[in-house]
């Protein structure tokens, strides 16, 4: 079900004038202390000659880890410098030990006690041990092959020891500098920004009904866009009350709507300094590009959502008295977060202009409500109006205080097979003009394909009156059509 935010009409088909009336897990299973390190040859002397140290033996090491313990394999100190040697700090002898061959040692060379090749890394030339000194350079040597292995934290355990050091506590950190940057171009933040200022809550109350919704400011001096179903219930004799970013109230008054089309203009009086918005265009849409919508979800004002634009064109029904097609819109759909108190507000580009007002939702969940219920929420199903039909209609209401209507003047029904098949003609109408007859099929709209009665109906309220199209019928004749203009009644 379509809610119009939130309110909303099952979408049956239904006679009607068309325009007229409303980190990975490696080196963690069972190694210990005699684990060759990968990729060089194992230990070719028997496991008992060199047992592992306890302390290196960790069968059930968790995934996922932080290792405190010391793995010599992955950059511990060697466990099997020869006893006497003189070993740094941290290392570890092995009474009456024999070392294991120096893995990176040529064929032939061993690396033993008393030979006085030391091989640290693979490739490295052969450099000779100072007289007396073989075996303190054997244990360094060792300790440095480890250490060029793991670069990073067993440098840590190798000068540390069992010290750990003091305590780090994140709370005595300085905080960082303050974000002075300007936000970057083309970010939700600055969207946010440029837009924020001209995006106003309005608070609507009738004789027996009350509401809230959203809209944003066309001019300096008062004039405000937003949709008809936002303030219809104070269009006789009810208030509206402007919200401003900065917290100050203004009455406001309706100065012309148009349901069909579920757009509405009011105006501020005695105010200045305001900030318009920059108005986009909705012809060059595109599905996949970020939009960002701003409102007063719920009274909580100034409320920014991001998303993307999911579907063009979509035809909507969304209200109208008892589910007909009084207002059905060729509507721009988005997963932006749009929930009751969006409507009326701007669905703008990622340049910060208006490509849309926020205007319904869909929501399985809930029967059909208007204004400021709170039934129906967000589910990522939401419509906006195009600003280019916006754009029009609005600015006819602001010059004459009444809407243009574009029509044709038939009714429409769903056809069979798909298409959207014509009723009664009126008498002078576009529609007779142009020699359309009941019964024709209308199948396009220049390279729009029609394939239902809303279609149509959408395709062409997106139209400005006097705009010639061509219509092709189901029995491949074609027709063209000079769309017709008719005031909206408030």
């Amino acid at each position: 079900m379509t809610e119009k935010d939130p309110s909303a009409h099952d979408p049956a088909a239904q006679s009607h004038a068309a325009g007229g009336q409303p980190q990975p897990e490696a080196g963690q299973s069972g190694w210990s202390g005699a684990t060759a390190q990968p990729g060089t040859p194992a230990d070719p002397g028997p496991a008992a000659q060199y047992p592992a140290p306890a302390e290196y033996t960790q069968p059930s090491e968790p995934k996922y880890h932080t290792m405190t313990g010391a793995d010599p394999a992955y950059g511990t100190p060697s466990p099997w410098s020869a006893q006497g040697a003189q070993t740094p700090q941290g290392t570890y002898t092995q009474p009456g030990a024999t070392p294991p061959p120096n893995p990176y040692a040529p064929p032939g060379a061993h690396g033993l006690p008393g030979d006085t090749s030391i091989y640290n890394v693979p490739g490295a030339p052969p450099r000779r041990a100072k007289s007396g000194s073989g075996k303190l350079l054997a244990g360094v040597a060792a300790v440095a092959l480890l250490v060029g292995g793991v670069a990073g934290g067993t440098v840590g355990y190798l000068t540390s020891g069992t010290n750990k050091g003091p305590a780090v506590n994140a709370l005595d950190a300085p905080k960082p500098a303050q974000q002075t940057a300007a936000a970057p171009a083309g970010s939700v933040e600055s969207v946010a920004k440029k837009l924020s200022p001209s995006v106003v809550e309005l608070q609507v109350a009738g004789r027996t009904a009350q509401g809230e919704g959203s809209g944003f400011v066309l001019s300096t001096d008062g004039y405000i866009l937003t949709n008809n179903h936002v303030v219809e219930v104070a269009a006789n004799g009810g208030q509206i009350q402007s919200v401003f970013p900065d917290g100050k109230k203004a009455p406001a008054k309706v100065i012309g709507r148009d349901p069909t089309t579920d757009i509405a203009v009011v105006k501020v009086d005695n105010v200045s300094g305001l900030t318009p918005v920059e108005l986009g265009r909705s012809d060059d849409l595109r599905v996949g590009q970020s939009v960002v919508a701003i409102g007063s979800p719920f009274e909580l004002t100034g409320t920014v959502t991001s998303g993307i634009v999911s579907s063009l064109h979509r035809p909507v029904r969304a209200g109208g008295n008892n589910g007909d097609q009084a207002t059905v819109m060729d509507a721009v759909q988005t997963d932006a977060a749009i929930n009751p108190g969006n409507s009326g507000g701007p669905l703008a580009n990622m340049s910060g202009q208006v490509i849309g007002i926020n205007s319904a939702i869909y929501s399985p969940q809930s029967s059909s409500s208007r204004g400021g219920s709170s039934e129906g929420a967000n589910v990522g199903i939401g419509f906006a109006i195009p600003i280019d039909q916006a754009r029009r209609t609005a600015d006819d209401i602001i010059k004459t205080g009444k809407a243009t209507q574009t029509y044709i003047g038939a009714k429409v029904q769903d056809a069979q097979g798909g298409g959207a098949q014509l009723g009664d003609i009126t008498p002078g109408s576009p529609a007779e003009k142009a020699g359309l007859k009941p019964g024709d099929v209308v199948t396009k709209i220049d390279d729009r394909t029609i394939d239902s009665a809303d279609t149509l109906i959408a395709a062409i309220r997106t139209r400005a009156p006097d705009e010639k199209v061509t219509f092709t019928l189901n029995n491949s004749r074609t027709v063209d059509v000079t769309l017709g203009g008719q005031p909206v009644p408030n």
